[in-house]
């Protein structure tokens, strides 16, 4: 069923850039937020919480993109499914990624949360790594979104949502260890990493893996995903949520940090995959490193985190139109086929904005 018309709630960084590359993508977009936007596409002005309005003017739409804070996804998600309309976001929120599971059971279109980077398109490169063996012995995914040039003893800037990323550091994480899968704790199992020679530190965070270990349990025997930062971060992060008691207050400890570390223009994306298995009977390893830089769009400079997200789910949206994927259902990362992703107009942004470990 072909499709063009596609409301973008929320018009941050990440959901203004989307719309525009929707656009771009020959799509018909209409931009929702709370606060008027001047934007090259029509947009409207509505409470987002307010389930009625948003339910009134999501009305004659063929999908809906959430760019929104987790927490209003259970709500979008749900008017979304009760008018038949294709939904996708940006969510690493467990609990809300089950409640769309759940809806996806009667739905009449697609239901593909979980679309951004993390999890997203790294889930999309674990299993196009994971499909290049007979038998899988382990996949690791690393994601870091940094400053280019950071300062203090954090080395950090909040240039993604903080509501999201104290989600991700104080939530329990997904793994599978040793073929058992398990839920261990945020901030724990700290790893060295090197991405183009940098070092970068590495610590189990939620949510990054999306629903991967419900499709490869009894397939692996390890699977784990973790946040990179710059050294000493998670010390001083654990501290803070912790001997600090701020876990206490998720709200008041995003303002803190987003006022001592706002967000900056110069960012990197680090990307560190790798999957270990049998092939005709050899051990191996494959990998997928890069780093992505902030890239020049539709004449704006745009933030690696902010392109990155943005084009990972306009890239899924491009494959749904040209029937690629499913049309009904629930929606899995790592079902979506790697080289016809990078192939769509949107996805080969991952092409050309990158810089490769190996030349």
């Amino acid at each position: 069923m072909s499709f063009s018309k596609v409301a973008v709630l929320g018009l941050g960084k990440v959901g203004h850039l989307a719309a525009e590359l929707l656009a771009n993508a020959g799509f018909q977009v209409t931009g929702i937020d709370a606060r008027p936007i001047t934007a090259p596409f029509t947009t409207k002005t509505v409470d987002l919480a307010n389930k009625a309005d948003l339910a009134a003017i999501l009305k004659g739409q063929d999908a809906v993109l959430s760019c929104l804070p987790f927490h209003l996804n259970i709500g979008v998600s749900s008017i979304a499914h009760g008018l038949g309309l294709h939904y996708f976001d940006l969510t690493e929120d467990v609990p809300t990624t089950r409640h769309i599971q759940e809806l996806s059971k009667t739905s009449k279109g697609l239901m593909a949360p979980q679309c951004g980077l993390a999890p997203g398109f790294v889930g999309i490169v674990a299993a196009d790594l994971a499909n290049q063996f007979e038998k899988l012995r382990s996949i690791r995914l690393r994601v870091g979104a940094l400053p280019q040039n950071p300062t203090g003893h954090l080395g950090y800037a909040f240039n993604w949502s903080p509501e999201g990323v104290v989600n991700e550091y104080l939530n329990d994480c997904e793994v599978i260890e040793e073929g058992v899968l398990k839920s261990v704790s945020a901030m724990e199992w700290l790893e060295t990493i090197y991405v183009d020679g940098m070092g970068l530190e590495a610590f189990t965070t939620s949510g990054g893996l999306g629903t991967m270990c419900e499709t490869y349990a009894d397939r692996i025997e390890n699977l784990d995903y973790k946040t990179m930062r710059y050294p000493g971060h998670m010390k001083l992060m654990n501290f803070f949520f912790h001997e600090l008691l701020m876990r206490e207050n998720r709200a008041e400890a995003g303002r803190i940090l987003t006022n001592a570390k706002p967000p900056v223009d110069d960012d990197v994306v680090y990307v560190h995959v790798a999957a270990e298995g049998w092939t005709d009977g050899s051990l191996r390893r494959k990998e997928f490193v890069r780093a992505y830089y902030p890239l020049e769009i539709a004449g704006k400079s745009r933030t690696a985190i902010a392109w990155t997200t943005s084009a990972s789910v306009v890239a899924v949206i491009e494959m749904v139109r040209a029937g690629a994927l499913p049309q009904q259902g629930f929606l899995k990362q790592e079902e979506i086929p790697f080289a016809p992703y990078l192939a769509t107009e949107t996805g080969n942004y991952y092409n050309i904005g990158h810089k490769r470990r190996h030349a």
